[in-house]
């Protein structure tokens, strides 16, 4: 374990030096969770495109919960774990290249990874065919947010790895509950319709 930690800062290091200071405002936009809004709003969309209102109140709840619980779980593992951020951690902190605004304590896993990625995911499997041409955008856009807590120097390639792999593995479980919860819903609507008829 201490060998694959040691490869880890390793990599943190030459991943974030990789950074330059003419890039570096395009990458704080990137990972600051407000410059998605755009990204939301045309996905809110697409979203009430395919699926009508009634349906669509129901997928914004459960992207609302999937957040959450990525987000919460992710505050639980960086108390738990104790595992300090690379701008914390002595040995690593003197050769990071900082750009973040701040810096928390504690960094196991990414919390910003863990929530593009189970959008993501979630959102692909909810789109389906009817917009496929989306989904490379949309895990592209997820790893982008992902790499980025590693240039601005908040996280190693290890937190953002378990982030992915947790946001990935919520995306399909509130897909799944999305798709039973939906029809069983709409079942009970279209039943109390044809009864009011």
């Amino acid at each position: 374990m201490e060998r694959i930690i040691e490869l880890d800062h390793q990599l943190f290091i030459w991943l974030n030096n990789l950074g330059s200071e003419n890039w570096d405002w395009l990458w704080l936009f990137i990972t600051d969770k407000w410059s998605a809004i755009p990204l939301y709003a045309f996905l809110l969309f697409l979203i009430f495109k395919k699926f009508g209102w009634k349906a669509s109140l129901l997928t914004m709840l459960f992207i609302t919960l999937l957040i959450t619980a990525t987000d919460q779980l992710g505050n639980i593992c960086k108390d738990f774990f104790d595992r300090l951020r690379p701008c914390r951690q002595e040995g690593v902190m003197e050769y990071t290249r900082f750009v973040a605004k701040r810096c928390g304590s504690y960094g196991f896993f990414s919390a910003h990874a863990a929530n593009s990625m189970g959008v993501a995911v979630f959102l692909v499997l909810i789109f389906g065919k009817t917009y496929s041409k989306y989904i490379y955008f949309l895990i592209c856009w997820a790893l982008l947010v992902a790499y980025s807590r590693v240039y601005v120097g908040v996280h190693y390639p290890g937190d953002i790895v378990a982030g992915i792999i947790v946001g990935i593995f919520f995306g399909f479980l509130f897909y799944k509950l999305h798709t039973y919860v939906q029809a069983k819903v709409f079942k009970k609507l279209n039943k109390q319709s044809v009864i009011n008829e």
